[in-house]
């Protein structure tokens, strides 16, 4: 299919790894021209390289915190007048909510939260006077079937989901949409970390904690980040113009429930 958004300029945050990089590489590959972001300078280079060999796309390089105003600054200065928009940002880590402390709190808010209804402020004008805007917010499986130790991470993304999902309505009429993707379990390192972190306090392999985790999701497998990316790329094709505020999850078919 084409997609219709060869030329199109995209930001997609958090992306030199993980599901952000599937995105990013689905959205070059539709002929985007993409800029791809990280924290580590290395790691974003390396994922630039792999696009650009891959693709043949422009690929632009942001070495940024999208959390801090020096970050979205760099982005939109990569960027100033993006088509599309993919936030995406890390969560908290798995803790007991009695340990979190008011500033722990206000961090995963920002992070979860703020970043992505501040980049939206910035970005938003400009493709409803454009008449074309595609945005797409990376949250997770949590905002349908919260998770006892991801709370923060389930609140701020609900928080997010309520946040936009009249603010998709108000700009729809103009050919902006804003959606959200809810990855359930895919093959990343942040799944690898948890894995091993489940295998530690639970005092087994981490062999015998990712079968187990597997075994528990109605397709036996992780997600493929591409897979994941094609999603995405749909969601900001052309194609899609018809469909805004919506939640799209993508879990194997874990969650058990019908809408």
């Amino acid at each position: 299919m084409d997609f219709g958004i060869a030329g199109r300029k995209a930001i997609v945050c958090a992306s030199s790894r993980g599901l952000g990089r599937g995105c990013a590489l689905a959205l070059a590959r539709a002929g985007c021209e993409v800029v791809v972001n990280g924290r580590d300078p290395a790691r974003v280079e390396t994922t630039v390289a792999e696009l650009r060999s891959a693709t043949g796309a422009s690929i632009v390089p942001v070495v940024a915190d999208v959390a801090s105003a020096e970050g979205q600054a760099a982005l939109l200065a990569a960027c100033p007048e993006p088509d599309i928009l993919v936030n995406n940002n890390a969560g908290p880590p798995l803790r007991d909510f009695r340990e979190l402390g008011r500033e722990q709190i206000l961090e995963g808010v920002v992070a979860n939260m703020v970043v992505a209804i501040e980049l939206v402020q910035q970005v938003i004008d400009g493709m409803t006077q454009r008449r074309f805007g595609r945005i797409v917010n990376i949250t997770s499986a949590s905002v349908k079937m919260p998770l006892a130790g991801l709370d923060l991470s389930s609140g701020a993304r609900a928080g997010l989901t309520g946040f936009m999902a009249g603010i998709a309505r108000s700009v729809a009429s103009a050919n902006v949409t804003i959606n959200f993707l809810l990855p359930g379990a895919f093959a990343t390192d942040r799944l690898e970390s948890a894995i091993t972190g489940g295998a530690t306090r639970r005092g087994v392999s981490p062999d015998v904690e990712r079968a187990e985790r597997m075994a528990a999701i109605p397709a036996q497998r992780f997600g493929d980040p591409e897979e994941f990316g094609a999603a995405c790329a749909f969601l900001c094709s052309a194609r899609a113009g018809y469909i805004t505020g919506q939640n799209l999850l993508i879990d194997g078919g874990l969650f058990p429930g019908m809408f």
